[in-house]
């Protein structure tokens, strides 16, 4: 066929009408899988491309779906925006990243990607998930969007998350379970909702267990690697220092991690370290990192996935959807020494 082909050149050759293959290619619910697979093997065969702006003015639906993000964490937005790019191009939708800066006037720019971009909804990250400006700007407009890992409102419109309180809890359990009695704690960024649930959950743990947390090994991380060398260097050059950290990201805990090589510490043999997301760096660190698992890339199919049935209109099953964690135990951490060792 020397021509590009079109949605009625599919539908003879799958022996439906048009109607049916756009039903098909728009990812409309109540159409019979061998009906479905019919097509779909049709438009393979034909090398059909859909045009997807003349699809939009058709169904009022521009089937591309915003991806904002403010997150120093590369690993975690790259993992994020994959799991949406997936979940989008098996429904037919297209992906806008674009990034927003928090310690700006987050509504304006907000306002300025909706203008020039006609979209059917807005996956939020942190920390831009809990800003209020943001939200009122949307609801305003009208734009449906799903929060990534809000910290409070979510019962307030679509989200997805995980119980960062509980999984800190459990990690911080872990490391008391291998004999640790002092823990560090690296914070997260103050501005992410989840550095605070996270906080609360290894402070909760420590108390639990009847352990002092001492201000001393409490420091400001911002989820970055190099706070995180900062807060190692702060931590474990200390005569006092603790047998085990806890950093509120992966990226913060590698970076505890070259600080303790920098002062000629080995983990986990003088100090056990652990971190939050299960990042790939966290996998093939060495040791590889002691960490939570926190399924982003899931979380954000999902989040794309509820966007796609709200422009559908279509309800949502579970429109606060909580998602689980997964404490994995890896080679950076380990019962303590009998002492802590001199640097």
């Amino acid at each position: 066929m020397s021509r590009q082909p079109t949605i009625k050149d599919v539908a003879s050759k799958a022996e439906v009408s048009f109607k049916t293959v756009s039903r098909v290619l728009n990812g409309e619910p109540h159409v019979r899988k061998e009906v479905r697979e019919r097509v779909l093997a049709a438009a393979a065969a034909l090398d059909y491309r859909p045009n997807i702006a003349a699809r939009g003015l058709i169904g009022g639906r521009s089937r591309l779906i915003g991806f904002l993000y403010d997150n120093p964490n590369y690993s975690y937005v790259t993992e994020a925006e994959i799991g949406a790019l997936l979940r989008c191009r098996e429904a037919g939708y297209h992906l806008a990243v674009e990034p927003v800066d928090s310690r700006g006037d987050v509504p304006r720019q907000i306002e300025q990607i909706i203008s020039s971009l006609r979209l059917d909804g807005v996956i939020l990250t942190p920390p831009i998930s809990d800003d209020p400006g943001a939200l009122a700007v949307l609801d305003r407009l009208g734009v449906a969007h799903v929060r990534i890992a809000p910290e409070a409102g979510r019962d307030k419109g679509p989200c997805v998350f995980i119980d960062d309180e509980a999984a800190a809890f459990a990690l911080t359990r872990h490391l008391i379970g291998l004999g640790h009695s002092t823990i560090g704690f690296v914070q997260g960024h103050p501005d992410h909702g989840a550095s605070h649930l996270r906080q609360a959950g290894f402070e909760r743990a420590m108390a639990q267990a009847g352990l002092t947390t001492r201000p001393a090994h409490m420091v400001q991380g911002y989820f970055t690697f190099e706070s995180g060398m900062s807060a190692g260097r702060a931590l474990l050059d200390a005569p006092d220092r603790p047998t085990a950290v806890f950093a509120a990201n992966d990226k913060m805990a590698l970076g505890v991690m070259a600080a303790a090589r920098e002062l000629g510490l080995s983990a986990p043999e003088q100090i056990s370290i652990a971190g939050f997301d299960d990042t790939r760096a966290a996998q093939i660190s060495s040791p590889q990192l002691t960490t939570v698992r926190q399924p982003v890339d899931i979380m954000c199919q999902a989040a794309a996935d509820m966007l796609i049935t709200l422009a559908a209109n279509e309800a949502l099953d579970d429109p606060a959807l909580q998602l689980p964690f997964e404490i994995r135990a890896r080679g950076s951490t380990a019962a303590p020494a009998a002492e802590p060792q001199s640097v």
